[in-house]
């Protein structure tokens, strides 16, 4: 099975992608400095680092969708397709009064 796990921060979301079939941790990364002057994201896949610049990061949903774009890229993804995707799990802190 493969699960996405994402950290949502403040200026930030972190993701980690798992294979729990036997191969574990295929990819982690993170999109830093979201809303905020020279975004940065930076993925981890078969032991080699990417770094990005790719601007406009204005919401955390860019930063979702910019993560998954480097999941599945051509050269440094680890899947073929969002579809592979099983399971997304998101680490909550404070849920506020709704959660």
């Amino acid at each position: 099975m493969i699960i996405l796990i994402l950290n949502s921060g403040s200026s930030s979301v972190k993701y980690q992608l798992w294979d729990t079939s036997g191969e574990g941790m295929l990819a982690k990364g993170l999109v830093s400095r979201i809303g905020i002057d020279n975004p940065l994201l930076t993925h981890t896949a078969r032991g080699k680092k990417y770094e990005f610049s790719p601007g406009g990061i204005i919401d955390h949903d860019t930063a979702v969708k910019l993560a998954l774009d480097a999941l599945v890229h051509p050269e440094h993804g680890v899947i073929e397709s969002v579809e592979q995707i099983e399971a997304v799990g998101h680490r909550v802190v404070h849920g506020g009064e709704e959660f």
